[in-house]
Order: C-alpha cells, then sequence, then structure tokens
C-alpha cells in the first residue's frame, strides 16, 4: 500500500474559463500582441489559480522553514551544523538576505523551526513547529518516522491556514539547513530516475574532497533505503528532511487555498516533486522562481514541466528567489488590471 494514501489532499483544478478571459483582455491592451512576454502569461495564469479576473498581490508572504539533518554527520557541507541555528537568529534579527530581498518586494518573513537541532531562544517572529532535533543520517536509514513526515506536512498546511486567516495574496517557500542539499540531491534522483553525479553540486562551495564524500553519501543512502519512487512520501521519509516535508505541506496547503506559490530554489524544488508526485493538479499552482546553480535544479524543473522566471546564479535558498520573482508576479497582475485596452483609451487598434 502506498504510504501516500495517508494523507487527505483534496486540491482543484484551476479555472481554465477566466484564463481564456484574462487572455482576451491581455491581446486587446495597447501594445503589440504578445509584446509582454511571459509576463502576460503569468498574469494569466494568476487568475486561474486565484479565480479572480482582476488579482490583486499586496499580501505577500515568504514561509522560510529550518532544519538539521543527519546526513552532516558524513561530512558533506563546507559549514559546520550550528550554522543552521545561527541563520534562523539572523533571519529573526533582519539581517539575511532573505530579509533584505523581503523588504525591497514588500513581503512578510515567516521563519519556522521545523526540525533544528538545537532549542531556539522563544521569539516573537519565531514559529516553533519542532518535529525533532535533525533527521537521521540517511546513510544509515531512513531519515524520519512515516509519522514524523506526515506531521511535518500537516504542519505545513497549517501554518498556511493560519497565513490565510492573517490575509495572504501569494506565497514564496524558502529553507535552511545545513545538509539540506544532499537530501534534495537524494530526493531528485529517487524520484527522477537522474544518476546521482548529474544531480549533485556543490551546495556551499565545497572541495573536492567533500564533494566526493558527497557523492557516496547520497548514493550509499539510495542503496541503503531504497526508496520507491512510485510512492512519494515514502522517497521523502527516507531520505528527505523535516523543512522539505514542511514545505512540501506548503506547497499543498497553498494549492488547496487557491493561493499562488512561488518555489524558491533546488530545496524548494524538491519540496514540490514531492507535493506534485502527491497530487498532480498542484503543478498548475507553482511558479518557478528561478534556476539555481545546482545541477539537480534543472533536472526538477524539467522533470515538472516549469520554467524558471529568472536566471541570476542564485544558490542560496532561504526564499531570495523566491522574492524576486514575487515581484515579477505583482507586476503581471498590475498589467492585466491596470492597462488599458485600445478600446478604452481611444486609441487605434491594428490594421487587418
Amino acid at each position: 500500500m502506498r504510504l501516500s494514501s495517508q494523507l487527505d489532499i483534496q486540491i482543484e483544478d484551476v479555472e481554465h474559463s477566466l484564463m481564456q478571459q484574462a487572455q482576451a483582455r491581455l491581446d486587446h491592451l495597447t501594445k503589440p500582441l504578445g509584446s509582454l512576454g511571459r509576463l502576460e502569461s503569468l498574469a494569466k495564469q494568476i487568475v486561474g489559480i486565484t479565480r479572480t479576473a482582476t488579482p490583486r498581490l499586496s499580501q505577500k508572504v515568504i514561509i522560510t522553514m529550518a532544519a538539521d539533518h543527519g546526513v552532516a554527520q558524513a561530512g558533506v557541507s563546507a559549514y559546520p551544523q550550528v550554522v543552521t541555528q545561527q541563520m534562523v537568529a539572523n533571519f529573526l534579527r533582519g539581517g539575511a538576505g532573505i530579509n533584505v530581498l523581503a523588504r525591497h518586494v514588500g513581503a512578510r518573513v515567516v521563519v519556522v523551526d521545523m526540525g533544528v537541532a538545537g532549542d531556539l531562544p522563544s521569539h516573537p517572529d519565531l514559529v516553533s513547529r519542532k518535529i525533532g532535533y535533525g533527521t537521521r543520517n540517511i546513510t544509515q536509514g531512513p531519515a524520519m518516522t512515516t509519522e514524523q513526515a506526515c506531521a511535518a506536512i500537516q504542519t505545513g498546511r497549517d501554518i498556511v491556514v493560519h497565513e490565510v486567516a492573517r490575509g495572504v495574496d501569494i506565497i514564496g517557500t524558502g529553507d535552511m539547513g545545513i545538509g539540506n542539499t544532499t537530501a534534495s540531491s537524494a530526493i531528485t534522483a529517487a524520484m527522477t530516475g537522474t544518476p546521482v553525479e548529474q544531480v549533485t553540486g556543490r551546495g556551499t562551495g565545497i572541495d573536492d574532497s567533500t564533494y566526493a564524500r558527497k557523492l557516496y553519501a547520497i548514493q550509499q543512502a539510495l542503496a541503503v533505503n531504497m526508496p520507491d519512487p512510485s510512492d512519494p512520501l515514502d522517497v521523502l521519509t527516507k531520505v528527505g528532511g523535516f523543512e522539505i516535508a514542511g514545505l512540501v505541506g506548503v506547497i499543498l496547503g497553498g494549492a488547496q487555498a487557491r493561493l499562488p506559490v512561488v518555489v524558491d530554489g533546488f530545496i524548494s524544488g524538491a519540496a514540490a516533486l514531492i507535493a506534485v508526485g502527491l497530487e498532480s493538479r498542484v503543478k498548475n499552482y507553482l511558479l518557478a522562481s528561478h534556476l539555481s546553480q545546482e545541477p539537480g535544479h534543472c533536472r526538477v524543473l524539467e522533470s515538472l514541466g516549469l520554467k524558471p522566471l529568472l536566471d541570476l546564479d542564485l544558490r542560496l535558498g532561504e526564499g531570495t528567489g523566491a522574492a524576486l520573482a514575487i515581484s515579477l508576479a505583482e507586476a503581471a497582475c498590475k498589467v492585466l488590471t491596470e492597462m488599458t485596452t485600445f478600446e478604452e483609451a481611444g486609441v487605434a487598434g491594428k490594421v487587418t
């Protein structure tokens, strides 16, 4: 029996009739047909997601989830595990890259402790939902139990429900966790059937010997755990992370709430692979923010059939790419709702 059957996932399709109406308006705006390119298709997608002809993205939220990974014990990162805890503190002080870019686009950052390997001081802006003090070492067995994976997914969904109650028009995903590119590479290799070497990068900037250990750790994890690609929850349980599982829940929750979900980089992309594997209709709610420098991210986007909005050689995570793409999504909606048609402006249309 598929482990995934334990999750109650109900996602509706996007509203295609409204998308057709949006396309008709876009085609009559005061510009050459299709001249605003992907901004037009982005606006149309957001209309279908939100089920409103005049979407406004004024309430923007980026949910950045943090957790540690037992596989860090295998020496796969350039940074010690304590950096996860220290960076969460930096998020809460407002000094990280995600804080700067979120302020730039007018987005709130929701910081969630999904499984940091240490006790964090209480803070009014910290959402503490710790599933455990980091996952187990995936080279020796499953990262987590099925119960933990389901709890983490439900946590992500619950956080979306809470944010909807506060008011949100668009959600971005973000992550923090030393060792999480290792877990994401393992997920990507398992879900797509791609050789480990093709989906594994240098993460935080590791040297050759550390990279060799990283490759070996992923290969060992897949051999020891044998994750079943036909059951995404099994893959997540065996080689994932608590923050990745939480992001799966955020993606599912966002789609269920009929919100555009802007997927950040490689780690968020791995979560999207799992979420779409659990429910294929989720894909139409996703906006791929950028193409990460991590080689596995290209394979993730290909598998999902998504085209990134930006290609800026980013590889920070945290939700930084999502923040920048949220600005484009807002611009797309403003083109649709604030730009006049030829008829409205009294401008002569194309000669036929």
